[in-house]
């Protein structure tokens, strides 16, 4: 009758780790006497352990007694194993961990057209901080109107949007980030340029030719509009600024777009006062998304420089 070989499970668990650490202690400080100090353990509990590992593997893994303390020829076999064991058990677990705190791969992210003059430059700020915590991150911005960043952050094509907030997606989570201010403005070239805001009568604005966006609005944008001339239309903010320098038309510009136009006096506002309009715009990301440690970071970094 052949007899039954007594060995590890197949599955090791917490407890068989547990007593090949004890095993491995014992081996390198050469006894159970000196294995207490490291283990933290008493020689009664080390004894036990050793005793369950060896009656676990069917093998006697030292001798100990009068004599003092020494490996077999097994016990030499199983300390390597041992070493070779744990050693795999530090590298996943050093792996893992570099996994869930290293930032590697790719940030999408999409933006309405000339946020760059945002004075607050969270958007510019939050990406810098985010290629500080890491380095490897690879960041992809695509310019491209609203309507087709929310679209893209909804298949995930994108993961992050920066939007006007015209309307609220139930996909969409969305991070507050500016109020843009925009104001009617017409450049150096415009016969209204020279005249007083006071001067300028509501007929001579009705007469104006207008650009208006061609691209959805507040309802607020839309009703300073009404009552002004449209004779040409953009897809962005850039096309209304060039219609604006033609000196053929008025435009609403956002301020911080305009502002460099301002300071070299090649527009100005028209009666600012009551012609403007304020714009909110978010950070949107899908709703359920997959975890994203770079997304997560990002975000992170936006929500901060709102507090600072």
């Amino acid at each position: 009758m052949s007899q039954t070989v007594s060995r590890l499970p197949r599955q090791i668990g917490d407890a068989h780790i547990r007593l090949l650490r004890i095993y491995k202690a014992v081996i390198e400080n050469g006894g159970f006497a000196a294995a207490e100090v490291e283990l933290n353990i008493s020689r009664p509990a080390i004894s036990l352990a050793m005793n369950e590992l060896e009656s676990l593997l069917n093998m006697k893994l030292c001798q100990r007694g009068r004599s003092g303390f020494s490996v077999t020829e097994q016990g030499e076999q199983v300390y390597q194993a041992s070493l070779q064991l744990l050693s795999n058990l530090e590298t996943f677990r050093s792996q893992i961990n570099a996994i869930n705190t290293e930032l590697k791969g790719e940030l999408n992210i999409g933006i309405t057209d000339n946020m760059v003059t945002v004075p607050q430059m969270r958007i510019t700020r939050a990406l810098a901080k985010l290629k500080q915590r890491g380095p490897e991150v690879v960041i992809n911005i695509r310019m491209i109107p609203p309507n087709k960043i929310e679209s893209a952050v909804l298949e995930g094509r994108l993961h992050v949007g920066v939007v006007p907030d015209i309307r609220t997606l139930t996909g969409l989570n969305y991070t507050p980030l500016y109020n843009e201010q925009s104001l009617l403005y017409c450049s150096d070239e415009h016969p209204l340029y020279e005249m007083k805001d006071w001067q300028i009568t509501p007929q001579q604005l009705a007469e104006a030719n207008t650009v208006i966006p061609a691209y959805p609005q507040s309802a607020d944008a839309r009703k300073q509009h009404t009552d002004l001339q449209t004779s040409a239309s953009s897809t962005d903010r850039e096309g209304i600024a060039f219609l604006i320098l033609s000196g053929e038309y008025l435009g609403f510009l956002p301020t911080h777009f305009a502002a460099r136009w301002v300071r070299e006096k090649r527009m100005r506002s028209i009666q600012p006062q009551s012609r403007f309009f304020y714009t909110e715009f978010s950070a949107i990301t899908r709703k359920g998304a997959r975890p994203n440690l770079i997304l997560d970071a990002y975000m992170e970094e936006l929500e901060k420089l709102e507090n600072s």
